[in-house]
């Protein structure tokens, strides 16, 4: 009734003779798991900026990165109650990432080399 390919899915299955449905099969029901895959290479872009958050380890740069906070959100204390919640977010949100962008920078990828390269394609 299922692929073999399939037989892992199917969790329980049962017949109910005492159906009428006016016909001389009788109904089957059965119980699946349905399984989702993700592909890997849709999992592992990422376009987002990621950040050197290991210089933070370094006396220097922590501090540098220290008073750039400090400077971005002191005028954040005379913040009103009035004001938009979701629009001083997106401030914080954006002052935060210019002050990372600019005390820590970046994290630079790594660029792997391909699996195959000119010479291993040829005989």
């Amino acid at each position: 009734m299922i692929e073999r390919r399939w037989h892992s899915i199917v969790l329980d299955i049962r017949n109910f003779r005492g159906a009428d449905c006016d016909t001389d099969h009788y109904l089957a029901v059965a119980e699946v798991r349905e399984r989702l895959a993700v592909s890997k290479q849709a999992a592992q872009n990422f376009d987002g900026e990621r950040f050197n958050l290991r210089k933070l380890n370094e006396l220097e740069f922590r501090k540098h990165y220290q008073i750039e906070i400090s400077n971005k959100f002191s005028p954040l204390e005379n913040l009103s109650d009035g004001d938009d919640i979701n629009r001083a977010w997106k401030n914080i949100k954006e002052d935060i990432k210019t002050s990372v962008n600019k005390s820590l920078g970046l994290h630079e990828l790594k660029q792997r080399k391909p699996w195959f390269d000119e010479e291993s394609l040829r005989f």
